[in-house]
């Protein structure tokens, strides 16, 4: 009876939370000595094992800061120069053997320091596990339409190319892969380019991959064949379009990327 009740609960639970992701937690030491200005550190990252008060981390994960020194300290959202500004920490002391704990629920930047020993400084950066390529379009008209592409990949993406007649976006593959997962989730801003989409990757159609559109904002996910080297996505509208210098250089840029290719093929052949 409890058996059944226990394998009913799973799938209850399943079926109720199909995406639903354990956060983490992770530690930043305060070592001995960190009091003193001419420590050798002033902070333990757990996480990535380095002596920094910089931390990575993901939203709804934890960090707690644990004070392992002989004299208290505070850790205190904000900056020296700025002061606190509210969202973490506060002004309490953290006495030795004390921490302090706080759940990171949206993307940004944190800094943090020590009231006391204002030469004690940190961030935590919080991010949803994706990367961005600013300033996408800058290139492109007047310059003023610009827009963050996001993406999640176990390699990095490059733009080399913004095609307004043809309405596409290329990016060049880099780098070696992190992970097993070639798995591309990437964000595309539907005043940027719009679907439906044409998937290509190194000069093939790709048909194995899910698109869903939220509000303004395009998510595409592609299982990436191993070792791609190009990505080509074609919509069926693009922004604004070029202006005659900005045509030049989609030119220019092609042509480099044809003649790298004819090199890098009879620099293997010979």
């Amino acid at each position: 009876m409890n058996i059944l009740f226990l394998i009913t609960s799973i799938m209850l639970f399943s079926i109720a939370f199909p995406n639903f992701v354990f956060a983490s937690s992770y530690d930043i030491n305060i070592p001995t000595g960190a009091a003193s200005p001419d420590a050798p550190y002033f902070w333990q990252n757990e996480k990535s094992g380095l002596a920094t008060g910089d931390m990575d981390i993901l939203i709804d994960d934890t960090v707690a800061w644990k004070n392992a020194d002989t004299v208290a300290h505070t850790v205190t959202s904000g900056t020296p120069s700025d002061g606190p500004d509210g969202i973490f920490g506060n002004s309490d002391l953290l006495n030795p053997g004390q921490s302090y704990q706080f759940t990171f629920d949206k993307k940004g930047q944190y800094p943090y320091y020590c009231l006391i020993h204002p030469w004690m400084t940190g961030t935590v950066s919080v991010t949803d596990g994706y990367q961005t390529i600013p300033d996408v379009g800058q290139t492109v008209g007047d310059g003023n339409a610009v827009f963050d592409v996001e993406y999640r990949f176990n390699r990095a993406l490059s733009l080399t190319i913004v095609d307004e007649k043809q309405k596409l976006l290329t990016f060049e593959i880099l780098g070696h892969s992190q992970s097993d997962d070639n798995t591309l989730k990437i964000r595309l801003p539907a005043d940027l380019i719009d679907g439906p989409f044409v998937i290509i990757v190194d000069g093939e159609k790709i048909t194995d991959y899910e698109h869903f559109k939220d509000n303004d904002l395009n998510t595409i996910s592609i299982s990436m064949p191993e070792d791609s080297k190009l990505l080509t996505i074609i919509g069926t509208f693009i922004m604004p379009e070029f202006g005659m210098i900005s045509i030049v250089i989609l030119a220019i840029a092609t042509m480099c990327i044809i003649m790298m290719g004819q090199k890098s093929r009879f620099q293997l052949h010979f």
